[in-house]
């Protein structure tokens, strides 16, 4: 675990939980691409700069979900490198309380204020093109989280955040976490589409091509939302649509997964609704969802 691995001759990638990017810039500078979990990736991270006599000029975050800010603000305060991370995920950098807040409806219990959802604030800038070394583009990938955005370095190695699961994840706990359906599936297109020397994704196996992982990936939501659609044949509410999915995934509940599941059920729920699927009735003071 965190071992550097080289890629090309300018790009590496830390092996972990996340998928950390390293990029050699000029001279003895090198920038990051997500800085892992928490301080003691942070740590593990300083300790394979130092021992490559490496300079850390620049974290660039993909989004801001703890697993990828949470080394910032120990790295920050080492080195004194900046950070930037893409739009509304740069208010949730900074104020970290956001993304369980956001992931529960309301102020969070102290399940859920832990470092897995709320990683250590950190002194984030908003990223943009021109904040980015010569030669690296910035991909948007929206869908999973708010604004999140991959990088091609400049020997075209793609870093691909969260936006393929792999499918031992999948099969294990069926519903990965999604924001917005329609970006998300529109992404998945894309990325189908998207050609690299290597492809970094955040969670699974780097590889020359992921063209299949993210059909896999489509195929995986429009499933889903064909269960969730004959759940709804019948007006129901989303605590019993919740507990008939963990059901018929074999899923076992807990605050984290009511809020991250039950995060993501919603937001299929709203996608199911837009596109004219479902219908929402009120009775006895329940919002009751169905089949249109």
């Amino acid at each position: 675990m965190y071992e550097l691995i080289q890629l090309t001759e300018r790009t590496y990638y830390i092996k972990s939980p996340t998928n950390i990017g390293l990029v050699r810039l000029s001279g003895n500078d090198v920038c990051l691409i997500d800085s892992g979990n928490d301080k003691e990736a942070g740590r593990k991270i300083r300790q394979i700069l130092d021992a490559n006599g490496w300079h850390l000029t620049a974290i660039y975050n993909t989004h801001s979900n703890a697993d990828h800010i949470g080394g910032n603000r120990y790295l920050q305060g080492q080195t004194g490198c900046k950070i930037y991370a893409p739009g509304i995920d740069c208010d949730f950098t900074r104020h970290t309380v956001l993304e369980p807040s956001f992931l529960y409806g309301g102020y969070p219990p102290k399940e859920l204020r832990h470092k897995f959802l709320l990683a250590q604030e950190s002194n984030a800038e908003e990223l943009m093109q021109g904040c980015l070394p010569e030669g690296f583009e910035l991909v948007k990938l929206p869908g999973h989280f708010f604004d999140m955005v991959g990088f091609r370095t400049p020997d075209d190695v793609l870093f691909l955040a969260d936006c393929l699961s792999s499918r031992e994840v999948l099969a294990k706990y069926r519903i990965g976490f999604i924001y917005d359906v329609a970006a998300y599936l529109k992404t998945l297109e894309a990325v189908k589409g998207m050609t690299a020397k290597m492809f970094v994704p955040s969670h699974t196996e780097v590889t020359e091509s992921v063209a299949e992982l993210a059909q896999y990936n489509i195929d995986t939501v429009n499933e889903i939302a064909e269960k969730i659609k004959e759940i709804c044949a019948e007006p129901i509410c989303f605590e019993d649509i919740l507990q008939r999915l963990f059901a018929e995934y074999g899923l076992a509940m807990s605050f984290e997964q009511y809020a991250l599941v039950g995060s993501t059920v919603r937001s299929y729920l709203a996608w199911l609704k837009d596109t004219g699927v479902l219908t929402v009735e009120f009775e006895n003071n329940k919002m009751l969802w169905r089949r249109a």
